[in-house]
């Protein structure tokens, strides 16, 4: 069993508030609250940039790396005009 942590960053040059930014990281955390995933937002002050911190359990490296493709691929279908980098380490 594996514990995947994940950082998603994001870059949001459009938004000018807080609340704006808020708006766009409760729909993201909203589409991937199905995939069995806990969420937290370690976002600071800037409203245009926003960092949201996953975890979850895998049984393998494999099924890990699906389940990272698998939300930036929903990442870049339902948000395409945000930039994001998504970067995460397995722990074993």
């Amino acid at each position: 069993m594996l514990i995947v942590y994940a950082t998603i960053t994001l870059q949001l040059p459009y938004i000018s508030s807080l609340k704006g930014r808020r708006k766009i990281l409760n729909s993201i955390k909203d589409r991937l609250k199905h995939q069995n995933i806990a969420i937290a937002d370690l976002s600071g002050e800037y409203a245009k940039e926003a960092t949201l911190a996953l975890l979850f359990f895998a049984a393998n490296e494999n099924i890990a790396n699906n389940k990272i493709t698998k939300i930036d691929n929903l990442l870049a279908n339902s948000f395409s005009d945000i930039e994001y980098e998504i970067e995460y380490e397995l722990l074993g």
